[in-house]
């Protein structure tokens, strides 16, 4: 029986497949799915099993999803299909009889109000409507959310967003990955749910002041209204409804709905989570 891990062409995924091999799982025994398997070749090479997978494409997943006992769901990045797609690759982890399926949701996905935290929703409803053997890993943000956009920060003196005062409780995709493959190999987590995030919280303003102390160079930040910041955005050259749910999403930010302190993600992977000052200082090297 294997573990399968969705997604595994993206970053997310990859971090997860290391991170079990880490823990020691037997490469044999890990799946690693995508779209587009080319960009993982050196994951078969390494003897990890690699298997095409289309979420559009029912018997593709089923395929794809065969001998399958826990599988990690990542969720897909085309807001638009996202429902849909997490649907087929429900039934299809069902039809594989799996044990345990983790899937990466988002912070307070619940009772969240923005339009990606609805998406997330939506298929954890379906989880249940299925009674699938889940596990819900509410991810906040990725410190390389914002690690990303040094290099425009550091040439224009500062970042710009709508999140007000709002705290993020980001942690970094390899914590994220960390704790997906302790949720895959230790026992325990069926039904549960965890609120993923940083140990240390932060506002936009301080995250400027964090790369501030560590670069030498004045950041500040700016806060737009929402429209001010799609503009802005689509101006860099960000797709129009891209720039719409990030400004969404700063929005949810400034509600708190990014924020945990539940101490999850520290529990999970077993240390403290990675700091904003590392995440800055490993960016700029």
């Amino acid at each position: 029986m294997s573990i399968i891990v969705t997604g595994a062409t993206g970053q997310l995924g990859r971090l997860t497949v290391a991170a079990l091999v880490r823990r020691g799982v037997p490469a044999s025994q890990i799946v690693a799915t995508g779209r587009d398997v080319t960009g993982i070749k050196d994951l078969a090479d390494r003897g990890v099993v690699v298997r095409p997978a289309d979420f559009a494409d029912s018997d593709s997943l089923k395929a794809a999803f065969t001998g399958a006992d826990k599988l990690l769901l990542i969720s897909t990045t085309v807001v638009g299909e996202r429902v849909a797609n997490h649907r087929r690759a429900v039934d299809a982890a069902l039809a594989a009889g799996v044990s345990l399926l983790a899937y990466t949701s988002m912070a307070h996905a619940d009772t969240a109000t923005t339009i990606l935290a609805a998406t997330h929703r939506a298929t954890e409803e379906y989880l249940r409507e299925r009674q699938a053997p889940a596990a819900l890993l509410r991810n906040s943000w990725y410190l390389e959310n914002y690690t990303a956009q040094l290099p425009l920060a550091l040439q224009h003196g500062s970042f710009i967003g709508a999140a007000g005062q709002g705290r993020v409780s980001a942690a970094s995709r390899a914590d994220y990955a960390e704790a997906a493959a302790a949720v895959l190999t230790t026992e325990g987590h069926l039904g549960a749910t965890y609120e993923l995030g940083g140990d240390r919280a932060f506002t936009l303003a301080e995250l400027a002041a964090a790369v501030t102390a560590a670069t030498g160079k004045p950041i500040g930040y700016t806060d737009l209204p929402a429209d001010e910041l799609v503009e802005a955005l689509t101006a860099m050259g960000m797709p129009a409804d891209t720039a719409q749910a990030v400004a969404d999403a700063d929005l949810g930010l400034a509600r708190g709905e990014l924020f945990t302190d539940s101490g999850d993600l520290a529990r999970l992977i077993g240390r403290p989570t990675t700091t904003l000052a590392d995440a800055i200082a490993d960016a700029l090297r």
